[in-house]
């Protein structure tokens, strides 16, 4: 994994295989004359640990100032940083991942300080859909650097999810996989009364705009697609047994009370799960 080990434990179901000590598992099997296999405990397991994933398509450019919208380019950045220094300040290690375009991407791993903070540093916003389902494939490649535990908190708007195959991998590997969903409250959650107001359309993908006057029936079918979007989306992640943060804001106060409220929420539902 990369890090020192602290000693060593009887392998229990889902420790990943990468950590078993094959010649202390022989000695212990021949002593014992069964089937006995030992894994490697690192001091890294015994202190918190994550990884920031940030998403660079360019639906997260989207509402940039002076637009009065959420600015998820800057939600992103805030959130990231708030989640890396609760952790380091825990004593903790934290690494960071994106994928800004086609061939660009930005890796850490996990280490015990955070400046300069890659997330604080302009990258551009072209990476492609797919690019969030790479980023999880990516951090399966690197899982030597990455202990079971760890919180791997995933910043987008999701507006295209990332694949349930990679995501039930990383859980595979007792990742604490942790979705910070990014979205404009108003017209992105929902959708506002603009009926016969001409508005300048943005195609999140693209970020190419057109004018066009919406309809009453326009804005209902969209308020709807949206809504139910979204309620796909929870929806998604509770069948995955990922507890998502939800984000509305950039304002650094905001985003500390969204984390504190899922902490206490996830707190509360696991307990309820274990009972």
């Amino acid at each position: 994994m990369g890090f020192d080990v602290a000693g060593s434990r009887p392998y229990r179901p889902g420790d990943d295989m990468d950590t078993i000590d094959w010649g202390a598992s022989a000695k212990l099997s021949s002593a014992r004359a069964s089937d006995e296999f030992v894994v490697r405990v690192h001091y890294a397991d015994e202190a918190p640990c994550a990884v920031v994933i940030c998403d660079h398509r360019p639906s997260m450019a989207l509402f940039e100032p002076p637009l009065p919208w959420l600015d998820k380019g800057e939600a992103m950045r805030v959130a990231s940083r708030l989640a890396a220094l609760s952790v380091i300040r825990a004593r903790g290690l934290v690494g960071y991942l994106d994928l800004a375009e086609e061939g660009d991407e930005v890796w850490e791993q996990p280490r015990g300080r955070m400046e300069p903070w890659a997330a604080d540093q302009p990258r551009p916003f072209r990476a492609p859909d797919d690019s969030l389902t790479t980023a999880i494939w990516r951090l399966v490649e690197h899982r030597r650097a990455i202990p079971p535990g760890t919180f791997v908190f995933v910043l987008s708007d999701f507006l295209v999810p990332p694949d349930e195959g990679a995501l039930t991998r990383a859980r595979q590997h007792r990742w604490d996989v942790v979705p910070v969903i990014i979205q404009d409250a108003v017209w992105e959650r929902s959708f506002p009364d603009v009926a016969g107001v001409v508005l300048r359309l943005v195609d999140p993908g693209t970020r190419r705009s057109r004018l066009a006057r919406l309809s009453r029936r326009d804005v209902e079918e969209r308020r709807a697609a949206n809504e139910q979007r979204f309620a796909k989306l929870i929806s998604g992640f509770h069948r995955l047994d990922l507890d998502p943060v939800v984000l509305s804001s950039s304002d650094a106060a905001d985003v500390l009370d969204c984390f504190v409220a899922w902490s206490d929420q996830r707190r509360a539902l696991r307990g309820w799960r274990r009972g």
